[in-house]
């Protein structure tokens, strides 16, 4: 079969099963690690954007600004980054 690397997963060893089979366990990861969501607020800090503040929420970070423009633009900014994990943005308003 088809191997492929998934961000949010963590593949564990692989392990004989019946007959010629092999099986592995993979783990899905939810939310965000805790390395990953203080890279992602030390990069904004790093950027330099004054106007958006982003702050680690249990799992999450949350990002605000009173500027639309400027969360538009650190969200390109972060879309354009890799840090290791499968960004998503949610509640957003307008």
């Amino acid at each position: 079969g088809e191997i492929r690397d998934y961000r949010g997963t963590v593949r564990g060893d692989k392990e004989m099963a019946a007959g010629s089979a092999v099986r592995r366990v993979v783990s899905l990861q939810q939310g965000i690690p805790t390395e990953a969501a203080k890279a992602i607020v030390k990069f904004l800090k790093d950027e330099g954007m004054k106007k958006v503040q982003a702050t680690i929420q249990a799992d999450q970070v949350r990002v605000t600004s009173n500027s639309k423009d400027e969360l538009q633009e650190a969200m390109k900014r972060l879309r354009g980054h890799d840090f290791g994990i499968e960004l998503m943005f949610g509640n957003y308003r307008s």
